[in-house]
C-alpha cells in the first residue's frame, strides 16, 4: 500500500532508550527530549460520546490530520501501559492438584490406604488408591481448563491496526496504540481499540459479540446528548473487538487494554467467583457425618470388644475393616461414573459438558437467562411480511433457507407479478450471494440483503439468474446520508434502475406505483397508506425497506420518477423449536428469561412470539440502573425480558436472582455474555456462533447452538441425581446394617457375627457393580413434570432417610435376630457366621431393587434395569463360590450351605421387601413430607 510503512514495535523503540525514557519521565526533559505540552485528559470511555469530535482531540492532546508523533506513542505506552488484556494470576498446576486432596472422603480414603499397606490388606489399598487417584486428576483436570476464559479474550484483540503516526499513515500491532492514536477504520477491520468517530462513510459495524445486536450499526460522529446511553446506542464510538463490515472511517483512541469495554468485561471475568455445585456441597456433608459417624461407632465397638476381653489386635483389625465398611469408598468413583456416563448421554442430545459436577446442577435449575440473538432467535435475518399491490403478503419458513410459501389472508398462493416485480427488483439492487456449505445455506454479505435473496428464492427467483438477464453496469451505493441504494442494470427493452432503501425516502422519488392490474399514478392517499403500513410493521419490530424500479433510466434521472413496488419487513426470527422448549421449561416449573442487548421493541416482539410475556414483563438496562438492589430483588421473579442490558448487568441480574434462592442457567453466545455465563451457576454456550471465551467460561456447551437442547440436558441432569441418591441410599442402608448388626451384638453379649474378611467383601459386593448398576437407572417416567429440586434440602430429604432407615435397621434386625437364633439352635460359631455372612449379601441385593425408585413399588418395572440385573447374578455367582469352593471356604469363613440352610436366609433376605414398600406407601399418603421451605438464598454473597 502506497504511503504505508511498518514500524518496530514500541517495546523494542522503548528498550533502546531506557536512560532517555527515565529521565523524561521522572527527571524532567532533557536535551534528547522534546517537551510534550499536551496532557491526556483522563475521563472516563462511557464520556466520550457527548463531546464534540474536535474538542475530544484537544482533549486528547491529539491532531486529526497528523495523529501523534512517534515520541508522544512512546511516552503515552510508558504510562497507561500496551494495550492488551491483563493477564490475570494463575495459581500453579500443583497447587490446584494439591487441592484435590482437601475432600473429607478422600482424605478418610487415604488414611484407610495407609492403615491398609500397614496391616497387609495391598489389594484394598492399591484398589482405593486408583479411586483417590482419578478422582484427583479428574478435578485437576476440570479446575486448570475452567481459567482459560481470559487467555480466549486475549487471544481475540486485533493483531495489527492502522495508525496515522506523524502524517503519514502506518501498519502497527495493536498492542502499541495509546490513547491520542488516529486510527482508520475500514471492511473487514477488527477494531483495536474504544475510539471516539471522527469520520465515518457509509460506516457500519458488527457489534454482537459486545451487545448482543445481530444487525450492523451505522455509526455516525455526531454529539449524543440524550443521557447515558447504552452500548448499542452510542453510534459515535467504535468499541474494541468489533468488526467493521461496510464503509470507512476514522477514529481517535480513547480507551486501550483493560481500560476498554471488552477489558471491563474481562475484569468481571477474572473476579467472578464459580460457586459450588449442590452436588459438591452435599457430597461434603455426606463425608463429614460418615467421618464423624466411623468414628464414634467404630470406637465404641473396638472399647465394648477390649472391655470383654478381646485381644488388641484382632479389634484393631476388626475396627479398620468396620470403618473402611462405613466410609464408601467407591463413592467418588460411583459420582463420577454416574456423571461421565449422563455426559455420553449429552453429547448424543448435542449437550457438551466441561465440569462433570455441574451435570447435577441441571437438574435444579429453577431460572433459565437466556441470551436472544442466536439462542432464542436464528442470528438470520428473514422476510416475514411483504407489502405490495395494496396488499399484505406473509413469507413462511425462518432463516436462510430457501424453502417457504406466500401466504394471503391465511391461506397458500402463487405469488401475484407485483410481487414477483418487488422481489426481482430487490434482489438486483442487493450484493449478497446464498450459498449452501456443509449442507447448510449461508449469506456473503450484509444480512438486511442477505433476506431480501431468501425471499425471493421462495418464489423462484435466483439471483444468479436475474444477474444474467440484467447485468449491472453502474451503481449509486447506499448512504447513511441517503439512505438508498440505487443500482442501473441492462435489458433487452433499454436501461432499468432498482432502488432499496428507507420507506420515506423511496417515496420521495416516486411517481407511480404498482398495483394488481397495472401502473398508476401515485398520489398523496396512496402515500398516506404505504407509510402506515410501514409504520405498522415497524411497530411489530420490523426492519421495513422500500423498494422501486424505473424503467428507460440514466445516470443522471435514476433516482426520480420512479414507481414504487412495495414494502419488505423483516427480523431476526425465534426458532421454531424454541417455543416447544419454552413451553416444556414451564411444564417442569422452569421460568425462563431473555435478557438481550438488542432494542427493547425487538425483544417484545421476539418474546411474544415465543409465549415470554405471560410470565412477566420487559424491563429495560436503564430501568435497571433506576432500580435499588431491593426494588429490583422485589421485581426480579416478574420480569421476562431485560433489553438494551451491558455486561453488567446481566451479571447483576443473575446475581439477584441467586440471591433469591433460584439456581440460575444462563445461555449466551457473546462475549458480552461471558462474565454471567461464569457466575451463573451453570453457563450454557453455544457451540457454532458462540465465542471462545463464552466456550471457555461456560461450563456446558450446546453444539447445536439450539435452545431445546437445555430442556434434554435438565433431564438428564435430573436423572443423574436421582441415581446418586438411589446409590446413596442403597449404601448407607447396607453400612446401618452392617454397623446395627455389629453394636447389636456387642451391646446384647454376643460374639462378633461376622469377621473383618467378611466385612470387607460385604462392603465389596454392594460397594461395587450393584451400585454402579444404580448409577445407570432409567428415570421415572414423571421425572420431567416435577419441579426443581430445592438445593437447601440437600441429597438427605425425609422420604429418602425413611428408607433407609427403614432398610438398614430392618436389616440388621433381622440379622442379629437370626444369628442369635442359630446359636441358641444349636449351631456352630463358624456356621451361624456364615450364614449371617449370606444373608446379609441377599438382603444387600433385595434392597438394591426396591431403592431403584423413593416413589414408585418395586412390582413398576422391577427389571427393567438390565445392569443391575447382570450384576446381581454376576455377584451371586460369586457368593456361590465363596460358599462351595473348598480353598475360599477357607480364606472367608464359609461351609456348604444345605437346601434347608437356603431356605432360612432367603426367607430372612426376603422380609425386607414388604417393610420397604410399606414405607414407599405411607410416603405416598403423606408421611415423612418435607417443611416448607422459606425462599432464602441458597448461596452466599
Amino acid at each position: 500500500m502506497r504511503g504505508v510503512h511498518r514500524v518496530r514495535p514500541f517495546s523494542r523503540c522503548f528498550c533502546k532508550r531506557p536512560k532517555l525514557i527515565f529521565n523524561s519521565l521522572f527527571l524532567g526533559p532533557g536535551p534528547e527530549m522534546p517537551v510534550v505540552r499536551r496532557a491526556v485528559v483522563k475521563m472516563e470511555t462511557s464520556d466520550w460520546y457527548r463531546i464534540d469530535a474536535a474538542i475530544v482531540l484537544q482533549q486528547l492532546g491529539s491532531n486529526a490530520s497528523r495523529g501523534l508523533s512517534e515520541v508522544d506513542a512512546v511516552q503515552r505506552l510508558a504510562e497507561h501501559g500496551a494495550n492488551e488484556l491483563r493477564a490475570p494470576y494463575h495459581i500453579s498446576p500443583w497447587a490446584i492438584f494439591r487441592a484435590q486432596f482437601k475432600n473429607v472422603l478422600i482424605v478418610i480414603l487415604l488414611l484407610a490406604t495407609a492403615l491398609s499397606v500397614f496391616l497387609g490388606h495391598g489389594i484394598e489399598a492399591i484398589t482405593i488408591a486408583i479411586i483417590v487417584l482419578f478422582s484427583a486428576l479428574l478435578g485437576f483436570v476440570q479446575e486448570y481448563r475452567a481459567e482459560r476464559a481470559i487467555e480466549a479474550l486475549r487471544q481475540m484483540a486485533a493483531p495489527t491496526a492502522t495508525v496515522l503516526r506523524g502524517g503519514e499513515e502506518a501498519v502497527v500491532s495493536a498492542a502499541s496504540l495509546v490513547p491520542g492514536d488516529i486510527i482508520f477504520l475500514r471492511a473487514g477491520d477488527k477494531v483495536a481499540a474504544d475510539t471516539r468517530l471522527i469520520e465515518a462513510l457509509n460506516l457500519q459495524i458488527e457489534e454482537a459479540a459486545l451487545t448482543g445486536e445481530s444487525v450492523p450499526v451505522e455509526k455516525q460522529t455526531a454529539v449524543l446528548l440524550d443521557g447515558e446511553l447504552a452500548l448499542g446506542d452510542r453510534k459515535n464510538m467504535a468499541y474494541a473487538g468489533t468488526i467493521v463490515t461496510y464503509g470507512r472511517g476514522r477514529a481517535v483512541v480513547v480507551a486501550t487494554g483493560m481500560k476498554t469495554e471488552f477489558g471491563k468485561i474481562a475484569e468481571m471475568l477474572e473476579t467472578v467467583e464459580t460457586g459450588r455445585t449442590p452436588l459438591q456441597e452435599n457430597l461434603d456433608k455426606v463425608g463429614h457425618a460418615l467421618a464423624r459417624a466411623a468414628l464414634v461407632v467404630v470406637g465404641v465397638i473396638v472399647a465394648l470388644g477390649l472391655f470383654r476381653g478381646q485381644p488388641f489386635m484382632e479389634m484393631l483389625i476388626f475396627g479398620i475393616a468396620l470403618a473402611v465398611a462405613v466410609v464408601p469408598e467407591a463413592l467418588p468413583a460411583v459420582v463420577t461414573i454416574s456423571l461421565a456416563l449422563g455426559v455420553q448421554r449429552m453429547v448424543k442430545r448435542n449437550a457438551l459438558v466441561r465440569r462433570l459436577p455441574t451435570v447435577e446442577t441441571l437438574g435444579s435449575i429453577s431460572v433459565i437467562c437466556s441470551d436472544k440473538t442466536g439462542t432464542l432467535t436464528q442470528d438470520e435475518m428473514t422476510a416475514r411480511k411483504l407489502f405490495a399491490g395494496g396488499l399484505m403478503f406473509e413469507v413462511s419458513g425462518s432463516g436462510y433457507d430457501p424453502h417457504g410459501v406466500f401466504i394471503q389472508d391465511g391461506s397458500p398462493i402463487e405469488p401475484p407479478e407485483p410481487l414477483i416485480a418487488l422481489l426481482r427488483a430487490s434482489v438486483l439492487a442487493s450484493d449478497a450471494q446464498l450459498v449452501q456449505r456443509d449442507g447448510r445455506w449461508e449469506i456473503r454479505g450484509d444480512p438486511t440483503e442477505g433476506a431480501l435473496v431468501v425471499a425471493a428464492a421462495k418464489a423462484g427467483l435466483s439471483k444468479a439468474d436475474l444477474e444474467a438477464r440484467f447485468p449491472r453496469v453502474h451503481e449509486v451505493p447506499f448512504t447513511s446520508e441517503a439512505k438508498r441504494m440505487t443500482t442501473l442494470h441492462a435489458s433487452s427493452s433499454g436501461m432499468i434502475a432498482c432502488a432499496k432503501g428507507a420507506p420515506e425516502i423511496i417515496l420521495d422519488s416516486c411517481t407511480h406505483q404498482l398495483t394488481v392490474s397495472r401502473e398508476v399514478e401515485l398520489d398523496r392517499g396512496s402515500k398516506e397508506t404505504i407509510l402506515t403500513a410501514a409504520r405498522q410493521m415497524a411497530g411489530e419490530a420490523l426492519r421495513v425497506l422500500a423498494v422501486a424500479t424505473k424503467s428507460d433510466a440514466t445516470v443522471e434521472n435514476a433516482e426520480s420518477g420512479m414507481t414504487f413496488l412495495g414494502l419488505v419487513a423483516m427480523m431476526d426470527p425465534p426458532r421454531p423449536e424454541a417455543r416447544a422448549a419454552i413451553r416444556k421449561c414451564e411444564q417442569a416449573s422452569i421460568k425462563p428469561v431473555m435478557i438481550t442487548g438488542d432494542h427493547p421493541l425487538t425483544a417484545r416482539a421476539v418474546a411474544r412470539e415465543l409465549g415470554l410475556l405471560k410470565t412477566g414483563r420487559v424491563v429495560t438496562g436503564s430501568e435497571l440502573d433506576g432500580m435499588d438492589e431491593m426494588e429490583l430483588q422485589r421485581e426480579v421473579e416478574n420480569v421476562a425480558v431485560y433489553a438494551r442490558v451491558s455486561p453488567a448487568h446481566k451479571l447483576r441480574v443473575v446475581s439477584v436472582l441467586q440471591r433469591k434462592g433460584h439456581v440460575v442457567a444462563m445461555t449466551g453466545d457473546g462475549v458480552n455474555d461471558a462474565p454471567a455465563l461464569k457466575k451463573a451457576d451453570i453457563g450454557i454456550a453455544m457451540g457454532i456462533t458462540g465465542t471462545d471465551v463464552t466456550k471457555e467460561a461456560a461450563a456446558m456447551t450446546l453444539t447445536d447452538d439450539n435452545f431445546a437442547s437445555i430442556v434434554a440436558a435438565v433431564e438428564e441432569g435430573r436423572g443423574i441425581f436421582n441415581n446418586i441418591k438411589k446409590y446413596l441410599m442403597y449404601l448407607l442402608s447396607a453400612n446401618i446394617g452392617e454397623i446395627g448388626l455389629m453394636a447389636g451384638a456387642v451391646l446384647v453379649g454376643l460374639p462378633l457375627p461376622l469377621t473383618a474378611v467378611q466385612i470387607l467383601y460385604v462392603n465389596l459386593a454392594t460397594d461395587g457393580l450393584p451400585a454402579l448398576a444404580l448409577a445407570v437407572d432409567p428415570p421415572d417416567p414423571d421425572l420431567m413434570r416435577r419441579p426443581p429440586r430445592n438445593p437447601r434440602t440437600g441429597i438427605f430429604t425425609r422420604p429418602l432417610l425413611a428408607l433407609m432407615a427403614a432398610g438398614g435397621c430392618w436389616s440388621a434386625v433381622v440379622n442379629l435376630s437370626l444369628f442369635a437364633w442359630l446359636l441358641r439352635s444349636g449351631r456352630s460359631l463358624g456356621e451361624a457366621m456364615a450364614m449371617i455372612f449370606v444373608a446379609l449379601v441377599l438382603i444387600e441385593f433385595f434392597k438394591a431393587y426396591n431403592f431403584r425408585s423413593e416413589h414408585y413399588s418395586l412390582l413398576k418395572r422391577p427389571f427393567s434395569n438390565k445392569w443391575l440385573n447382570m450384576a446381581v447374578l454376576w455377584e451371586l455367582a460369586v457368593l456361590l463360590a465363596l460358599i462351595y469352593v473348598p480353598f475360599l471356604q477357607v480364606l472367608f469363613g464359609t461351609y456348604s450351605l444345605s437346601a434347608t440352610d437356603w431356605g432360612v436366609i432367603v426367607a430372612a433376605a426376603f422380609t425386607i421387601s414388604p417393610v420397604l414398600e410399606l414405607v414407599k406407601w405411607l410416603r405416598s399418603r403423606g408421611w415423612f413430607s418435607e417443611p416448607e421451605l422459606r425462599a432464602e438464598s441458597c448461596h452466599e454473597g
